[in-house]
């Protein structure tokens, strides 16, 4: 009977260390999952403000008051736009063995669509 209760007694010191260890662990857990919600709350907090200061800098009154005072660009002139029949013929382009290859080439020098000053030669 005595080897009985010194056998019970070990098992509930084993059984009762066991339980403290789990009890451990869970509270190490429960301390990881608090300080990774902080962390994307903080996150969130961040994406937030991030979005707004876009925002804010997307906003197109502030891009024309930055691109009027920075790159001094005129308002369109009825002047500067021309009829169809005075644009200049679309250069041949001769068939190549390389279709991909062919479009990718440039075929013309890059030339603007704007129409010259009346005071400036062709």
């Amino acid at each position: 009977m005595r080897l009985l209760n010194i056998l019970v007694i070990g098992a509930l010191i084993v059984a009762a260390s066991f339980v403290y260890k789990i009890k451990f662990v869970s509270t190490l857990q429960a301390e990881r999952v608090a300080k990774v919600r902080g962390e994307l709350r903080r996150e969130r907090n961040e994406i937030a403000v991030l979005r707004a200061e876009w925002g804010k800098l997307d906003a197109p009154s502030r891009v024309k008051g930055l691109a009027d005072r920075h790159l001094g660009l005129r308002p369109v002139e009825p002047a500067q736009f021309d009829s169809l029949d005075r644009l200049p013929e679309r250069p041949a382009v001769a068939p190549s063995a390389d279709p991909i290859g062919a479009m990718l080439a440039p075929t013309a020098p890059d030339t603007t669509g704007t129409v010259p000053s009346p005071g400036q030669p062709r």
